[in-house]
């Protein structure tokens, strides 16, 4: 068991990436008295906002890397795709606690799946393809529907293609030749969609928030529901699986798994070695937040024992449901309305979130079935 390294306030933390997910981070770092800086090509990008200091620079940019290495304490990332040799120099000047090995399992779906297969864990079968030819083939072996996935890179939706009949093999058969390496992979009917999101501290001690029941629309996450509707037991599979990789990936931080559910059996589906959007209920609902919680780690505090105030959902809002949503704020006194600072509301695009939480589930659900009839 490796010993904490501890930075306390007023020590800097450096994030590298300055989206939603660094912005939440930083309030968190900054209420708790620590300085932010931050790394990001855009100016005053959503995290730069609430920080003390950007570098506006590319992710890959090493000088930019030392600049921040530098200046900062501590070093962590909003999102997987950070350049493998950044983090790698990061982690040799003893600056980067989550380390390097949980981006390099979590960048490339062909190591995530290996991984967790090697484990013994339930995940989808799967096929890793570097042509057409061997796309045409794996398909030819595996009863449909079936989905295909670039390796590297791809959200909310974005770099897959689902084959749900002969008629689609080749499109899938054009997208493995003009994106391989790729997964093929079975196709999971499920009953629901959980994530697991949990933090590990730099000493291995785990606390999981409570598991989160989420519902996609457009392959975008649109509503996660806490308490998720799953059973003691399913919810132990759940832990023991996320502990396991925990372990495996030496996890420090907030680490989120997205399992389906089928029958009274997960299987995994994707890992992020980060805070995670269906962990934003936390922020109200929880005694403390995914973020805060991630601070805590990467500093080398002790975790908090996490609990359920009451119970929560959380909607994302949208570019096109921006206009409803201020629209909303002016009528309706339910949510706590979280928007992100981005410069354009595009559509698919995530500019905020909102959270109701309440007494009960039913009064959660008439706080958001207000809301929505304030937004129309």
């Amino acid at each position: 068991m490796r010993k904490n390294k501890l930075i306390l306030p007023p020590q800097t933390i450096g994030i590298i990436g300055g989206g939603q997910l660094g912005r939440m981070m930083a309030i968190a770092a900054k209420y708790m008295g620590y300085q932010v800086a931050v790394l990001d090509p855009t100016p005053n990008c959503p995290t730069a906002q609430v920080s003390d200091k950007q570098i506006t620079a590319r992710y890959d940019d090493m000088e930019a890397i030392k600049e921040l290495t530098n200046i900062a304490d501590v070093i962590t990332y909003e999102f997987e795709n950070v350049d493998l040799d950044a983090a790698s120099y990061i982690e040799q000047q003893g600056k980067l606690p989550q380390g390097a090995y949980a981006l390099q399992i979590t960048q490339n779906r062909e190591e995530e799946k290996t991984l967790i297969k090697e484990n013994g864990l339930p995940v989808p079968s799967f096929t890793i393809v570097n042509s057409g030819g061997e796309c045409k083939q794996a398909l030819e072996k595996m009863s449909l529907p079936a989905v295909i996935k670039t390796c590297r890179g791809g959200y909310d939706g974005k770099g897959q293609l689902k084959i749900t009949n002969a008629n689609d093999i080749a499109e899938a058969v054009t997208f493995a030749e003009e994106k391989h390496p790729c997964i093929v992979e079975e196709w999971i009917p499920f009953d629901k969609e959980i994530s697991v999101v949990f933090s590990r501290s730099q000493a291995g001690e785990i606390t999981f928030f409570p598991i989160a029941e989420n519902d996609h629309k457009d392959h975008i996450l649109y509503e996660t529901t806490v308490p998720a509707s799953i059973s003691e037991s399913l919810a132990e599979q759940a832990h023991e699986a996320a502990a396991v990789l925990a372990e495996k990936i030496h996890v420090v931080g907030t680490f989120a798994i997205e399992m389906f559910v089928r029958d009274e059996q997960i299987f995994i589906n994707e890992m992020a070695p980060r805070p995670h959007n269906s962990g934003h209920y936390t922020i109200e609902a929880c005694n403390v937040s995914q973020f805060t919680q991630h601070i805590r780690a990467i500093c080398g505090l002790p975790l908090t024992e996490i609990s359920l105030l009451q119970p929560a959902m959380m909607t994302n809002v949208l570019g096109e449901d921006l206009p409803g949503t201020l629209q909303a704020m002016q009528s309706c006194s339910d949510g706590f309305v979280h928007l992100y600072g981005k410069d354009e509301a595009k559509a698919k695009r995530k500019m905020g979130h909102v959270t109701f939480i309440g007494a009960t589930e039913e009064a959660v659900q008439q706080q958001v079935k207000r809301f929505k009839e304030e937004r129309q």
